[in-house]
């Protein structure tokens, strides 16, 4: 190993221990600065306590016209949703095929009776 080789190594070791031994005392003098901190507000409480801090009250706001209707249109939205998902759609398919069925036998009927009434007349 060289002369240069071996000076630069010594003053790369030495900086780098000299920078470690500074941060682990600055982090150490920083955790000492945060305990003196936090002893001293203690003391200070005991001996003048500090009023309590009031937390601030909602502040309501008012709702506007646009804001109403938006609350109005997703309940009714909401109400037709819950009836859509509640409704016995094979319930109302049923109902629907008997009324379907009665009005095609009233129809059917009213047909016949007319169609009779023609072939009576042109008989005669």
């Amino acid at each position: 190993m060289g002369f240069t080789t071996g000076f630069l190594g010594g003053v790369t070791l030495t900086t780098s221990i000299l920078y470690l031994a500074s941060a682990l005392h600055t982090q150490t003098r920083a955790r000492q600065r945060e305990l003196l901190r936090q002893q001293r507000l203690v003391l200070y409480n005991i001996v003048d306590p500090q009023p309590e801090i009031e937390l601030p009250t909602r502040r309501e706001v008012q709702v506007g016209v646009v804001e109403q209707a938006k609350d109005g249109w997703n309940r009714e939205l909401e109400k037709a949703v819950r009836w859509a998902q509640e409704k016995d759609w094979a319930l109302l398919r049923q109902g629907l095929e008997e009324d379907v069925a009665r009005l095609w036998s009233r129809v059917k009927a009213s047909t016949e009776k007319k169609a009779g009434e023609v072939v009576e007349k042109a008989t005669k």
